[in-house]
């Protein structure tokens, strides 16, 4: 079974409270993006589990790899038989882009088709939400805006088909456990919802991510990526996540891979 894990960027995004389990409360608007990984997962013909990858290297042992928990999660509860697992790495890791969550997830998705388990897309969101709490995200993949821990969706209708998105990535990584720790929670004057109905143009000011404030901070050429965005002719743009990519909407795409030689670039439809 093939598929593809795609990521996702945020459309603002803000941390409104520190949680009594140690998380944050959010809101964000959360939207599929088409740059994709690659999963395949087939039953092993010879009752032997084998995980392996290509393209970017992965970070980190496979004990810590978001995929194998789901599946040593999903072969424990449903006394699963072995399978082989190769992953080939496009979406950067610690980019803000959801990679991993999403690799994780579609795991679920296709474990759960390829032995016809019957789980439901609320109870494939609940055993992804033991994995990350972007996870849950990437079961229905749709525009939602997400609250809680990410995992509190509701449905929104948002049209950008006259945008494309450039992604910039740097050859650096935020740490999100650290990124969260210089945020202080507040409620907005203007939630998610109402910004999102306004034109695109009028973004810029009321739709922000709260992470990008402490991150300039501490990585100034992240802020000069969103700047050249901008004198690149972008409509809106913002860090996604806690970083360290950085998202531009263009309805004309300018050439871009020359002002960044030293950065990740995508450009695709949304």
């Amino acid at each position: 079974m093939l598929s593809f894990p795609n990521s996702k960027i945020n459309l603002g995004l803000s941390v409104t409270e520190k949680r009594s389990d140690g998380f944050h409360d959010i809101e964000s608007l959360m939207m599929p993006v088409g740059l994709c990984d690659i999963l395949e997962v087939i039953i092993s013909p010879d009752t032997q589990f084998s995980f392996t990858t290509s393209g970017l290297k992965i970070n980190g042992g496979n004990n810590q790899n978001l995929v194998i928990k789901a599946w040593q999660l999903l072969r424990d509860k449903f006394n699963l038989p072995a399978v082989r697992i190769h992953l080939h790495k496009v979406v950067p890791m610690g980019a803000g882009l959801g990679g991993g969550s999403s690799d994780a997830a579609f795991l679920i998705k296709n474990i759960n088709s390829l032995f016809n388990i019957g789980l439901t897309i609320k109870q494939m969101q609940g055993f992804a939400l033991e994995l990350g709490s972007d996870c849950p995200f990437f079961i229905e993949n749709k525009p939602v805006i997400a609250r809680g821990r990410g995992e509190v969706f509701e449905d929104v209708k948002l049209n950008l088909k006259h945008f494309n998105i450039v992604i910039i990535k740097p050859d650096f990584h935020i740490d999100t456990s650290v990124a969260y720790s210089q945020i202080i929670p507040t409620h907005k004057a203007f939630p998610v919802k109402d910004i999102i109905g306004m034109p695109v143009n009028k973004w810029k000011g009321y739709l922000i991510n709260d992470f990008e404030k402490p991150v300039f901070e501490q990585f100034p050429s992240i802020r000069k990526i969103k700047e050249q965005l901008y004198k690149m002719g972008a409509t809106y743009t913002s860090m996604s996540g806690s970083g360290s990519s950085v998202f531009g909407l263009f309805r004309d795409v300018p050439d871009i891979n020359p002002k960044f030689p030293d950065c990740f670039v995508w450009t695709g439809e949304l």
